[in-house]
C-alpha cells in the first residue's frame, strides 16, 4: 500500500529555514521511508513515541528529527527540526520522558 505524504505548514517552514543539501535529503528520506510503510519501527530510523497522542512516530535523518502521525492512508508531517530541540518541543507537546 502507497502512503500519500502532507506537510503541516510549521514543517513546511522548519524545511525552508534549512540548508538547501540538508533540505533534500530530508525530502528524499521522507518519500523513501513514509510512503511505503510508516509505521514500521526500526533500531535505528522509525521510533513510535509513547505517552503521546501526537506525533505519533520520530523518523530519524541525520541531526534532523521528522515527527509525524499515520492516518488511513496519509501520512501527516507535522515537524523537522534539529535533534537538539527536539526534547523541548516534545515537553511542548507533555512528553514526560
Amino acid at each position: 500500500m502507497v502512503y500519500s505524504i502532507e506537510f503541516d505548514p510549521q514543517a513546511v517552514d522548519d524545511l525552508k529555514r534549512m540548508r538547501a543539501f540538508d533540505r533534500a535529503t530530508v525530502l528524499e528520506t521522507v518519500e523513501r521511508m513514509l510512503s511505503a510503510n510508516p509505521t514500521l519501527v526500526s533500531r535505528s530510523r522509525i521510533k513510535r513515541l509513547r505517552g503521546l497522542d501526537s506525533p505519533q512516530y520520530r523518523l530519524r535523518v541525520g541531526d534532523c528529527r521528522v515527527f509525524y502521525d499515520v492516518d488511513a492512508h496519509v501520512v501527516y508531517v507535522l515537524r523537522v527540526l534539529a535533534k537538539d530541540v527536539v526534547d523541548d518541543y516534545l515537553r511542548e507537546m507533555g512528553h514526560e520522558g
